[in-house]
């Protein structure tokens, strides 16, 4: 397999109320900061297999892979226009979502 060009996440939509999630160290969390990073292909494979099976199991929809940086606190933040609106919340109700639970993401 080759090297993975960026460390990868795996995201998903919870099946039961739509709101994003991303797969944690002990399950699905909402906050991307808890988010499992894969940094070699064979991470990433398993993350890959374990959001199928989830998919299969009727607990999230649309699990995928997404190219993310480490920041400076170890936390991961996506690479990708579309992921960094998911992880923060609606755009265009400021007053829904995370955003409006103190912007925590």
């Amino acid at each position: 397999m080759p090297a993975l060009k960026h460390p990868q996440i795996l995201v998903a939509s919870n099946l039961a109320d739509g709101e994003p999630v991303f797969l944690g160290l002990e399950g699905w969390a909402r906050a991307l900061g808890c988010a499992r990073v894969a940094r070699a292909p064979e991470e990433a494979a398993a993350l890959e297999a374990f959001g199928k099976s989830e998919i299969a199991a009727n607990r999230v929809v649309d699990a995928y892979l997404v190219d993310v940086e480490i920041g400076a606190d170890g936390a991961p933040a996506p690479l990708h226009y579309r992921e960094k609106i998911r992880a923060k919340g609606p755009s265009v109700r400021l007053d829904l979502g995370k955003q409006a639970a103190g912007g925590a993401s």
